[in-house]
């Protein structure tokens, strides 16, 4: 990686002006992208509560990380892609598109007969689901200089803590009163508000040209080797040490083979694409580069988080799905509040660093003391120990941004954000894997063996059994409880160690002075016209859409 960091960014203006007021047509737009990824956010993290009743519903013990990993496949694959798209067609068609496919893969969760049909939806749910996060991001950054984005990036991580906090009581509830059906039912009136916000409000600016020329212009090998290369690596990761062990050709084969695609489509974007989806420019500073190695470590350890945390109130405290969902408040609610502070924070001191430390240390500080809880901890220490840990990860959600695109010249922008929801989203998988693979390799050893007998192989242990346990006599049900705490205390150490990583990427950093101007060809489309000009707008334009007006 190149040390000279600053030199990647030439267009950057080192006199930092005033922020503008904003006018009503941007926070019209603000408010559609706040409602989009409220939707995608909300179904993301209210599944992971409702998921052993879904399991058990559909008798489907032996497929439920499937569930979670089918989206995350989707949304991940679907991410270089989207923008690409979203720089060849302009933003808002895109965003309406993904919309739409975000809604109708809810109605086909909702409808699902089993657990085939419901992976199948949370399939096509995902593709809507990724792209929806991901244009969120590059629209705001066509909207906000990136010196000016501390706050907005802060309204996008409160957001998404609202969703966090409303998610799992919802999810719990719709498992436990009502119906899990509901769940992604309710997608639907909120996809319908989120369409007509983004179909009424979204005016900006879109690249010229016809439709024929635009689709000769999308890297159809690269995203192909690409969504390949993390279809067979998330196959690799969902069946490893679950449906068959490590070491097995089941495991190592889609795995291998998939990671080399991944590296495979990198080089080919590098060296062999005329039109790349993802520039090499996006990869090869240092800082950008240790934003990204921040930005996997903190997927793996949001996900531990989020989707652990609920089965130790379940399965430990005896929790039903509604009161899991209250106890994970303090979850998001620190998430929210320190998601705030870090781009607020970032916006006052114009600096990205300080706030990146301090994230990790409170993260590996956090999980640390996680993993002391047991089958017999009091309220102050599993809503304290949340805190702690949720603070990092809140400072973190926003904090990784500012690193990735304050080396870049602006109009890299959606390249490098999509680079960069790609490596969240395929993070987000590992971690979801790493937790239940530690998991289900400790409640095999410490699960009392007459209680684990009853499972058959390839059966995910945790969540065929959290039905189960109140229904125990005792001391089966307190030596279950107990087992489940340690499980879960070792995911959480395993976890300190991965959160040490995301800390020495920081050492990789340097603190660079953000862009203080935007790119114009995608802003508010205030004018008649649908790009600005080199001489009118001040941003040089990007090569590939000056080869298309000249032509």
């Amino acid at each position: 990686m190149s040390s000279t960091d600053t030199l990647t960014n030439p267009r950057q203006q080192q006199s930092a002006s005033s922020p503008k007021a904003k006018g009503s047509a941007f926070w019209l737009i603000f408010l559609a992208l706040l409602v989009s990824t409220f939707l995608s956010a909300l179904d993301m993290t209210s599944v992971g509560t409702a998921l052993p009743t879904i399991t058990a519903d559909l008798h489907g013990g032996d497929d439920y990380s499937w569930v979670g990993s089918a989206y995350a496949l989707s949304s991940t694959a679907v991410l270089p892609l989207s923008g690409a798209l979203a720089d060849i067609f302009g933003r808002k068609p895109i965003m309406l598109g993904s919309i739409i496919f975000f809604a109708v893969g809810s109605a086909l969760s909702g409808s699902a007969q089993n657990m085939n049909m419901l992976i199948a939806a949370r399939t096509v749910q995902g593709i809507g689901g990724g792209a929806i996060i991901n244009l969120t991001e590059i629209i705001t950054s066509d909207l906000v200089p990136l010196a000016e984005r501390g706050l907005y990036q802060g309204l996008i991580g409160l957001t998404w803590a609202l969703a966090c906090g409303v998610g799992p009581p919802v999810g719990g509830a719709f498992a436990g009163e009502a119906s899990w059906r509901w769940l992604f039912y309710l997608n639907l009136p909120l996809s319908g508000i989120a369409l007509v916000l983004v179909w009424f409000f979204l005016r900006v600016r879109a690249p010229e040209g016809s439709v024929r020329q635009k689709f000769a212009r999308i890297d159809w090998s690269g995203n192909a080797i690409i969504v390949a290369g993390t279809t067979l690596a998330i196959v690799g990761l969902t069946f490893g040490g679950i449906r068959f062990p490590w070491d097995s050709a089941q495991v190592l084969a889609p795995l291998v083979i998939g990671l080399a695609l991944v590296a495979t489509f990198i080089f080919y974007e590098a060296k062999v694409s005329k039109e790349p989806t993802i520039p090499w420019d996006v990869l090869n500073n240092r800082t950008t580069f240790s934003a990204y190695i921040g930005t996997f470590v903190h997927g793996i350890t949001t996900m531990a988080l989020v989707y652990y945390i609920p089965v130790y109130f379940q399965a430990v405290l005896g929790s039903s799905p509604v009161r899991s969902g209250v106890q994970t408040l303090p979850t998001a609610l620190i998430i929210s509040a320190f998601a705030m502070i870090c781009g607020i924070s970032v916006e006052r001191f114009q600096r990205y660093m300080p706030v990146n430390y301090a994230g990790w240390i409170l993260i590996t500080i956090g999980f640390g003391l996680a993993s002391l809880l047991k089958a017999g901890a009091s309220t102050a220490q599993w809503a304290g120990y949340q805190v702690v840990v949720s603070a990092g990860l809140g400072l973190l959600f926003p904090a990784t941004v500012f690193p990735t695109l304050a080396p870049l010249p602006i109009d890299r922008t959606a390249a490098a954000l999509a680079f960069f929801a790609f490596v969240r989203s395929f993070a987000q998988t590992w971690g979801i894997t790493i937790g239940s693979t530690v998991l289900q390799n400790e409640l095999k050893k410490k699960l009392p063996a007459a209680f684990v007998a009853q499972f058959p192989g390839g059966v995910e242990i945790a969540y065929a059994a959290i039905p189960l346990i109140d229904g125990l006599e005792e001391p089966l049900r307190t030596q279950v409880r107990v087992a489940f705490a340690d499980s879960i205390d070792v995911i959480f150490e395993v976890m300190i160690g991965i959160a040490g990583l995301g800390l020495l990427s920081v050492l990789l950093m340097k603190e660079i002075p953000m862009h203080t101007d935007k790119d114009e060809k995608y802003g508010v489309n205030s004018a008649p016209t649908t790009m600005v000009d080199e001489e009118k707008g001040g941003v040089t334009p990007d090569s590939r859409l000056v080869s298309e007006q000249k032509t």
